[in-house]
């Protein structure tokens, strides 16, 4: 079976992780003559790992985490209104 025809299957199946790592894993595998059983392992631990990391995206996507510019006039706030108390704190 040619590449693309591999290529076009995998996007079919919306296996996007092996579709990513099929050449990096298919020279490795020639280069140090892994069975085929490997070949596969690898490829579907490609996948796997792909999917785990696109749900962790979604996860933070959608989690409504504050934003570094929303709290920053919160921490300069509350910085300024310490100022006093913590220079007048010092005990020499």
């Amino acid at each position: 079976m040619e590449r693309s025809q591999l290529f076009d299957l995998m996007g079919e199946l919306q296996l996007y992780g092996m579709k990513a790592a099929f050449d990096e894993i298919m020279a490795t595998a020639v280069k140090r003559q892994h069975e085929p059983q490997r070949i596969i392992g690898d490829l579907l631990n490609a996948e796997i790992n792909e999917k785990q990391a696109r749900s962790i995206k979604y996860q933070l996507s959608i989690a409504k985490l504050p934003l570094a510019k929303d709290r920053a006039p919160i921490i300069l706030a509350t910085a300024r209104n310490n100022v006093p108390a913590v220079s007048g704190s010092r005990s020499f």
